[in-house]
């Protein structure tokens, strides 16, 4: 605590005096010097990925002040951004929600005045505005949410609801709550992963994981850092001090981007490229790597999938069961369903051997003698058919491969901005490769907006080979990285986020009991589902409700400002859809666009008014988030509303309908429903006590909340006793959360007990120091969810899944990113739009969070702006400050045009984030297209292989307006 005299000047800094607006109640501070100021320790959960520590100064129930806060061992660590200090603007600001609002047609039904038709008819019409909008107390607003949830169930089934919890590595609490919903009557989640484009596609077919990244700590260990369109001072602020103190210390960092960066400026090397052509980049320095021999043989013969044989007659890899002097011994090795036997050609013996999946060591498993594997050759196999095959290493045909399209020099023709400096590049692609093979340990940071496009796949295939030659893989400083948001979790949550625990306790046998899943390119593309395409290469894994989706629910994210794409999403809500949206429901913090097109908006607290926990992918630590005073308004917690609908939707449910019904439709006995819903908090007890206050009259506001901050400690406690004992790789436990208690949470941020050397994140050290197979697991899945997509334990570099096949990417290539989507769908577009449309990320926002933040708007002149190169405007004969619109046949963006020698003269950018409030009522997004790429509906392992959505790979022309 400290006095009010001292803390002063610091709440003075924030305008604290200013008309009340900005800030609430503030013309009712009556300072008092003997008052005191509470100090609370919080974490800041936007979705940035940085999950900053930080000091609220806490005056009269307000928070004035926010500082970054010195506990993390590691000083370094310590950070705060403007965005995250400036936060009270958006909390105490004019657009927090105060009340539950239902919309009046749904309101009318709820009282019976109107038909379900009749109530949905015109709710679709108010959608996108403002417009009777009635404010409720709690029980109404809940029990019309449970009443029209029931409904949908009951007429579509549960996979017709569909929600999207944003970023669970931001609240495992809050988001959890909602995924605890959806398990108990089996909705459909959508990942937010995929959702928000965030998805690096290459991870899973490469490595077998969502993703692995190097925590930012560890390039004070790195020598060379190449940075592939990333610009980490800005979409990763705090942590780019990493990056200094790594140069610092002798790093060399390189960036390669198509734009000039802001991350150039503390780089040693900017290489500007042509937009999406980093994979011919790549490739072409692989050539180097072989023809020089700088690729790390033994690295890439333990750890890869290099000697692995391929049969040239029908491309797949050679398994020992086709093998005639292999096959009686495979059917005799016990390997798991997700592994296969491949085979290798021994240079010892000079004969075929079978690759052992269940170890990285080389030994082979008939004799046990050790061998080594041929990279390079053409040999011939006898089948068991008595067919004679020839077969190459994946090595022989890699090389074959970059021989032939990725010499230098082509390779330069295809990156140089211009064809004078075709002779420069080559010297570039040169000494990347010496430089990477040489220069030890390299780190490769890939960022979204790279991947964001239809082929992103491909470049992040291309980049992982750079590594995985030269044996960059596992080691302190070393690896490739992709950094998006918030999505990733630590461990397991489902004894929080679903019903397995309870479901089993009522039935005394093992029992599960989670959500659906759905993916938000495919909800959104009702067109790709007409396909051929989607009839051809769509897995019977991949879901889609038999009755579409009928009901959205909305959880802290705007997507009708934010997502791609906004505009097919508007004209679901507004039923112009051939898929349209019978009810919409928000759970928000403040009014947002999402809001407007919402039916029901539920008020939620924010996150320094409740408890919560967070552990994102980038944050090697633990955190929580705690109260630094009660909920504004009516606003609750998350964890609260979640049960509430729980426990309202069960009793209509129980009364409405018949039991054959409930077990039909839900697949829970009707006792078993009623029963997990009195079960939604860890401790059925505080439920019971919420119930007690109600029945006597007794009930209010400050009770629940009380109640249902206890029942997240309770949760929190849970998923911390989880963490003790997880599966971290094959044979690999970890005790995660050892020693980690909530009261020293409260405290501090407390690293995790990773299985590595100091506890660092450093990705796939299990599998090379202790040559356990890849790869490791991606909670909350198990392992044999995302082994099976490197059946071989090894880097996989080679695919042979017949749409990798059809498409010609069973190695990594460079492809256009317009030819196989746009230009296959819309070849008349082909020169009509010319301009790269480069949705970047913010200083001033976190997506779109911030979009309404008075501190930041004024940096911005509260105008958006559309960045382009001086060369191209001269072309099209515009100037900074004119009013302009891009636009191409899915949607227009409007903004003011800024002149940017940086960009590149195919390219222009507007920065993500603008709520349409301030762009003319157009959608930033709009341009943009829900591609769906054959290779990502093979498999369907949610946020791990799906279809992720394509930001970048938009095409757009201009045009001045008055």
């Amino acid at each position: 605590m400290i006095k009010l005299s001292l803390a002063t000047s610091l709440v003075a800094a924030l305008g604290l005096y200013v008309k009340p607006r900005l800030l609430r109640r503030v013309d009712e501070l009556s300072p008092i010097q003997s008052e005191e100021v509470k100090i609370v320790k919080v974490s800041c959960l936007p979705n940035c990925t940085e999950s900053c520590w930080l000091q609220a100064y806490v005056y009269n129930d307000r928070v004035r002040v926010l500082m970054p806060a010195p506990d993390y061992l590691e000083p370094e660590y310590t950070r705060g951004c403007l965005r995250g200090l400036s936060q009270v603007f958006l909390w105490y600001g004019p657009d927090r929600l105060r009340r539950p609002m239902v919309r009046e047609p749904f309101l009318r039904w709820c009282r019976g005045e109107v038909s379900w038709e009749k109530a949905v008819e015109e709710a679709a019409k108010l959608r996108g505005s403002p417009d009777k909008f009635i404010e409720v107390d709690w029980d109404i607003a809940l029990d019309c949410a449970s009443k029209a949830l029931a409904k949908i169930m009951r007429d579509y089934g549960p996979a017709s609801i569909a929600y999207t919890v944003q970023v669970p590595g931001t609240a495992y609490m809050g988001k959890g709550a909602l995924m605890r919903l959806a398990s108990l009557f089996g909705w459909s989640s959508m990942h937010a992963y995929p959702l928000n484009g965030d998805l690096p596609t290459f991870w899973a077919p490469t490595f077998g994981v969502q993703t692995e990244e190097l925590e930012t700590y560890e390039y004070l260990n790195s020598k060379l850092i190449l940075i592939f369109g990333s610009n980490f001072t800005v979409t990763r602020t705090m942590s780019a001090r990493m990056l200094v103190l790594a140069r610092e210390k002798g790093a060399k960092i390189v960036v390669i981007d198509m734009n000039y960066p802001s991350v150039a400026n503390i780089a040693d090397e900017l290489i500007l490229i042509n937009p999406a052509t980093d994979a011919a980049l790549a490739l072409g320095i692989v050539y180097v790597l072989i023809r020089d021999k700088l690729y790390d043989a033994e690295f890439t013969k333990t750890y890869t999938d290099m000697p692995l044989l391929v049969r040239l007659d029908t491309k797949t890899r050679l398994k020992a069961s086709e093998v005639k002097e292999l096959s009686e011994y495979a059917k005799n090795i016990k390997i798991p369903a997700y592994r296969e036997l491949y085979t290798a050609w021994d240079t010892r013996r000079n004969k075929i051997v079978i690759v052992d999946p269940r170890t990285l060591e080389r030994k082979d498993p008939v004799t046990g003698e050790i061998y080594d594997p041929a990279l390079e050759g053409e040999f011939e196999v006898e089948l068991v058919d008595g067919k004679r095959v020839k077969v190459k290493p994946v090595f022989q045909l890699l090389k074959d491969l970059v021989y032939r399209e990725y010499t230098p020099d082509k390779v330069a023709r295809i990156i140089s901005p211009s064809l004078d400096l075709v002779p420069k590049y080559i010297d570039v692609i040169e000494r990347l490769a010496r430089e990477i093979a040489t220069i030890k340990p390299v780190a490769i940071i890939y960022g979204a907006s790279n991947w964001q496009w239809y082929n992103g796949d491909l470049k992040g295939r291309a980049l992982s080979l750079l590594v995985a030659l030269t044996g960059n893989i596992g080691m302190p400083g070393s690896g490739i990285s992709t950094y998006a948001g918030q999505y990733k979790i630590k461990w397991p949550m489902w004894s929080w986020w679903g019903y397995d625990k309870e479901l089993t306790k009522i039935r005394g046998v093992a029992a599960t009991r989670r959500p659906r899943w759905l993916n938000w390119s495919i909800f959104l593309n009702y067109e790709y589902r007409q396909s051929e395409e989607w009839r051809k290469y769509r897995s019977t894994e991949v879901p889609w409700p038999e009755k579409g989706v009928r009901a959205l629910l909305i959880q802290w994210w705007n997507p009708f400002d934010q997502h791609n794409k906004a505009l097919i999403l508007t004209r679901k809500a507004r039923r112009e859809h051939p898929e349209p949206l019978d009810f919409i429901m928000t759970t928000e913090i403040q009014w947002t666009t999402s809001v407007e097109y919402s039916d029901i908006v539920l008020p939620a607290a924010s996150w320094f008014e409740k408890y919560d926990l967070a552990s994102g992918p980038l944050n090697p630590y633990v955190q929580i988030t705690q109260p630094a005073h009660d909920p504004l308004f009516e606003s609750m917690p998350e964890i609260w509303i979640f049960k509430e609908i729980a426990v309202r939707t069960s009793k209509i449910i129980s009364a409405e309908w018949t039991e054959e019904e409930i077990e039909k439709i839900i697949g829970l006995k009707k006792s078993e429903m009623i029963e997990l819903a009195k079960m939604f908090y860890p401790d059925p007890e505080l439920q019971r006590q919420e119930e007690e206050a109600r029945m006597a009259g007794r009930w209010s506001l400050r009770i629940a909340r009380d109640i249902a901050n206890k029942a997240s400690e309770l949760a929190i406690e849970r998923l911390l006793e989880d963490g003790r004992s997880v599966v971290w790789a094959e044979g690999v436990t970890a005790n995660l959360t050892e020693g980690i208690t909530l009261e020293e949470l409260k405290k501090r941020p407390i690293r995790l007990k990773l299985p590595t050397p100091g506890n660092r994140q450093i990705p796939f050290w299990v599998q090379i120091n202790m040559k356990v197979p890849f790869p490791n697991a991606s909670y909350p899945h198990p392992i044999p969810a995302t082994a099976r997509y490197v059946k071989s334990g090894r880097i996989e570099f080679y695919k042979d899944e017949k749409a990798f096949l059809d498409l010609g990417e069973e190695l990594p290539v460079h492809k256009d990113p317009f030819e196989e989507c746009l230009y296959k769908l819309y070849p008349e577009d082909r020169g009509k739009y010319e301009l790269v449309y480069l949705t970047g990320n913010s200083l001033y926002r976190i997506h779109s969070t911030h979009s309404n933040n008075a501190m930041m708007l004024a940096l911005q002149d509260y105008k958006p702006k559309i960045y382009m190169n001086p060369k191209t405007m001269a072309k099209l004969g515009l100037k900074t400050g004119d009013y302009i619109e891009l636009y191409n046949r899915f949607g227009n963006i409007r903004g003011y045009l800024v002149e940017d020698p940086g960009i590149h003269p195919r390219v222009v950018v507007f920065y993500q984030g603008w709520w349409r409030r301030y762009t003319d009522g157009t959608y930033y997004n709009a341009p943009n297209y829900p591609w769906i790429k054959p290779t990502e509906i093979i498999y369907f392992t949610p946020g791990v292989w799906e279809p992720n959505t394509k930001w970048n790979n938009t095409l757009v022309a201009v045009r001045k307006l008055e």
